[in-house]
Protein backbone atom coordinates (compact mmCIF):
# COMPACT_ATOMS: atom_id res chain seq x y z
CA UNK A 1 0.00 0.00 0.00
CA UNK A 2 1.89 2.99 -0.84
CA UNK A 3 -0.40 5.58 0.44
CA UNK A 4 -2.41 5.40 3.67
CA UNK A 5 -1.70 3.27 6.83
CA UNK A 6 -3.30 0.10 8.11
CA UNK A 7 -5.44 -0.51 11.02
CA UNK A 8 -6.99 1.84 13.55
CA UNK A 9 -4.57 4.51 12.80
CA UNK A 10 -6.34 5.58 9.92
CA UNK A 11 -7.10 9.57 9.54
CA UNK A 12 -10.97 10.40 8.55
CA UNK A 13 -10.23 14.24 8.51
CA UNK A 14 -7.62 16.70 7.37
CA UNK A 15 -7.89 19.99 9.50
CA UNK A 16 -5.27 22.60 8.30
CA UNK A 17 -5.14 26.21 9.37
CA UNK A 18 -3.43 28.77 7.37
CA UNK A 19 -0.61 31.07 7.90
CA UNK A 20 2.94 31.59 7.62
CA UNK A 21 6.01 30.44 9.88
CA UNK A 22 8.08 32.32 11.76
CA UNK A 23 8.41 34.76 14.87
CA UNK A 24 7.98 37.85 12.71
CA UNK A 25 4.06 37.24 11.13
CA UNK A 26 2.92 34.90 14.23
CA UNK A 27 0.60 37.38 15.66
CA UNK A 28 -0.74 38.71 12.27
CA UNK A 29 -4.10 38.86 10.62
CA UNK A 30 -2.76 36.38 7.77
CA UNK A 31 -2.29 33.86 10.74
CA UNK A 32 -5.88 33.62 12.05
CA UNK A 33 -5.76 30.37 11.02
CA UNK A 34 -2.18 29.03 12.42
CA UNK A 35 -4.16 30.59 15.40
CA UNK A 36 -7.58 28.66 15.63
CA UNK A 37 -5.46 25.08 15.35
CA UNK A 38 -3.50 25.95 18.02
CA UNK A 39 -6.08 26.79 20.29
CA UNK A 40 -8.12 23.48 18.97
CA UNK A 41 -5.27 21.71 19.84
CA UNK A 42 -4.38 23.34 23.38
CA UNK A 43 -8.29 22.16 23.48
CA UNK A 44 -7.54 18.97 22.77
CA UNK A 45 -3.99 18.81 24.78
CA UNK A 46 -1.91 18.20 22.48
CA UNK A 47 1.08 20.16 20.30
CA UNK A 48 1.25 20.71 16.99
CA UNK A 49 4.71 19.74 17.03
CA UNK A 50 5.27 16.96 14.69
CA UNK A 51 6.74 17.58 11.54
CA UNK A 52 6.13 15.90 8.45
CA UNK A 53 3.74 16.73 5.25
CA UNK A 54 5.60 19.72 5.15
CA UNK A 55 3.43 20.76 8.11
CA UNK A 56 3.44 21.45 12.38
CA UNK A 57 1.27 18.81 12.84
CA UNK A 58 -0.61 16.41 15.21
CA UNK A 59 -3.15 13.83 15.68
CA UNK A 60 -6.49 13.68 17.71
CA UNK A 61 -9.66 12.94 18.27
CA UNK A 62 -12.32 16.11 17.70
CA UNK A 63 -15.77 15.70 16.82
CA UNK A 64 -16.24 12.33 17.24
CA UNK A 65 -13.69 12.04 14.39
CA UNK A 66 -9.86 11.14 14.16
CA UNK A 67 -8.51 14.48 12.73
CA UNK A 68 -4.92 15.49 11.57
CA UNK A 69 -4.67 19.21 12.40
CA UNK A 70 -2.09 21.01 10.43
CA UNK A 71 -0.19 24.60 10.38
CA UNK A 72 1.64 24.17 6.83
CA UNK A 73 5.14 25.36 7.10
CA UNK A 74 5.41 26.45 3.88
CA UNK A 75 4.48 30.14 3.56
CA UNK A 76 0.74 30.56 2.56
CA UNK A 77 1.11 30.97 -1.32
CA UNK A 78 2.27 27.51 -1.02
CA UNK A 79 -0.09 25.78 1.27
CA UNK A 80 -1.41 23.36 -1.40
CA UNK A 81 1.56 21.28 -0.89
CA UNK A 82 1.69 20.23 2.54
CA UNK A 83 -2.36 20.19 2.29
CA UNK A 84 -1.93 18.07 -0.52
CA UNK A 85 0.88 15.54 0.91
CA UNK A 86 -1.15 14.79 3.72
CA UNK A 87 -3.96 14.51 2.17
CA UNK A 88 -2.50 11.80 -0.87
CA UNK A 89 -1.17 10.09 2.41
CA UNK A 90 -3.74 9.43 4.86
CA UNK A 91 -5.76 9.04 1.68
CA UNK A 92 -8.45 11.68 3.13
CA UNK A 93 -11.25 13.11 0.04
CA UNK A 94 -11.29 16.40 -0.37
CA UNK A 95 -14.60 16.93 1.09
CA UNK A 96 -12.90 16.21 4.24
CA UNK A 97 -10.11 18.47 4.03
CA UNK A 98 -11.60 21.67 6.30
CA UNK A 99 -9.29 24.46 6.06
CA UNK A 100 -9.65 27.74 8.30
CA UNK A 101 -8.02 30.78 7.21
CA UNK A 102 -8.27 35.20 7.02
CA UNK A 103 -10.82 37.06 4.81
CA UNK A 104 -10.28 40.71 4.07
CA UNK A 105 -13.65 41.06 2.84
CA UNK A 106 -15.33 39.88 6.23
CA UNK A 107 -15.94 42.39 9.43
CA UNK A 108 -13.39 41.63 11.85
CA UNK A 109 -14.15 38.08 13.55
CA UNK A 110 -17.51 37.58 11.87
CA UNK A 111 -17.77 33.75 10.61
CA UNK A 112 -18.65 32.64 7.30
CA UNK A 113 -18.52 28.86 6.73
CA UNK A 114 -18.39 27.64 2.79
CA UNK A 115 -18.67 23.99 1.52
CA UNK A 116 -17.02 25.11 -1.69
CA UNK A 117 -16.06 28.17 -3.42
CA UNK A 118 -13.24 30.27 -5.45
CA UNK A 119 -10.17 31.39 -3.68
CA UNK A 120 -11.25 35.34 -4.03
CA UNK A 121 -8.12 36.61 -3.85
CA UNK A 122 -6.83 34.10 -1.20
CA UNK A 123 -3.47 32.67 -2.31
CA UNK A 124 -3.23 30.21 0.08
CA UNK A 125 -6.85 28.68 -0.78
CA UNK A 126 -5.53 29.42 -4.84
CA UNK A 127 -2.95 27.10 -4.11
CA UNK A 128 -4.71 24.45 -2.36
CA UNK A 129 -7.42 24.32 -5.17
CA UNK A 130 -4.03 24.00 -7.49
CA UNK A 131 -2.69 20.94 -5.35
CA UNK A 132 -6.33 19.39 -4.87
CA UNK A 133 -7.53 19.82 -8.64
CA UNK A 134 -11.23 21.05 -6.37
CA UNK A 135 -12.04 24.14 -5.10
CA UNK A 136 -14.81 21.54 -3.55
CA UNK A 137 -13.26 21.23 0.00
CA UNK A 138 -15.22 22.92 3.23
CA UNK A 139 -13.74 26.21 4.85
CA UNK A 140 -13.80 28.04 7.84
CA UNK A 141 -13.18 32.27 6.67
CA UNK A 142 -12.47 34.22 9.67
CA UNK A 143 -13.31 38.18 8.96
CA UNK A 144 -9.78 40.52 9.91
CA UNK A 145 -11.70 43.88 8.02
CA UNK A 146 -9.75 45.80 5.40
CA UNK A 147 -7.59 48.93 5.53
CA UNK A 148 -9.44 52.00 4.18
CA UNK A 149 -6.88 52.25 1.33
CA UNK A 150 -6.90 49.17 -0.80
CA UNK A 151 -3.26 50.02 -2.16
CA UNK A 152 -2.26 49.35 1.94
CA UNK A 153 -3.93 45.41 1.80
CA UNK A 154 -0.17 43.74 1.78
CA UNK A 155 1.14 45.32 5.12
CA UNK A 156 -2.94 45.18 6.37
CA UNK A 157 -2.27 41.29 6.09
CA UNK A 158 1.05 41.07 7.41
CA UNK A 159 -0.11 44.15 10.60
CA UNK A 160 -0.91 43.03 13.87
CA UNK A 161 -4.89 43.88 14.70
CA UNK A 162 -5.15 46.61 17.39
CA UNK A 163 -5.91 45.11 21.07
CA UNK A 164 -9.57 45.41 20.75
CA UNK A 165 -10.07 43.68 17.63
CA UNK A 166 -7.81 40.75 19.27
CA UNK A 167 -10.13 40.25 21.84
CA UNK A 168 -12.83 39.91 19.15
CA UNK A 169 -10.54 37.32 17.36
CA UNK A 170 -9.74 35.37 20.54
CA UNK A 171 -13.85 34.99 20.83
CA UNK A 172 -13.92 34.37 16.92
CA UNK A 173 -11.39 31.35 16.76
CA UNK A 174 -13.19 29.47 19.69
CA UNK A 175 -16.43 30.17 17.78
CA UNK A 176 -14.52 28.60 14.41
CA UNK A 177 -13.44 25.76 16.29
CA UNK A 178 -17.28 24.90 17.44
CA UNK A 179 -18.36 25.89 13.63
CA UNK A 180 -15.23 22.89 12.69
CA UNK A 181 -16.99 20.50 15.13
CA UNK A 182 -20.31 21.73 13.49
CA UNK A 183 -19.03 20.94 9.66
CA UNK A 184 -17.38 17.32 11.13
CA UNK A 185 -20.64 16.05 12.95
CA UNK A 186 -23.77 17.39 11.07
CA UNK A 187 -22.01 18.67 7.77
CA UNK A 188 -21.45 22.55 6.04
CA UNK A 189 -25.11 23.32 5.86
CA UNK A 190 -26.21 22.99 9.70
CA UNK A 191 -22.66 24.77 9.86
CA UNK A 192 -23.52 27.61 7.94
CA UNK A 193 -27.33 27.93 9.26
CA UNK A 194 -25.61 28.14 12.97
CA UNK A 195 -22.20 30.12 12.41
CA UNK A 196 -22.64 32.38 9.49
Amino acid sequence: MLFGNKGGSSVEWLIAGLGNPGSKYENTRHNMGFRTVELLAEQKGVKLNKVKFKSAYNICEFAGARCLVMKPQTYMNLSGEAVREAARFYKIPADRVLVIYDDVSLPVGKLRVRPTGSAGGHNGIKNIIAHLGTQDFPRIKIGTGAPEDKDGMIDWVIGVPSQKEREVLLESFKRAIEAAACVIEHGCQRAMNDFN
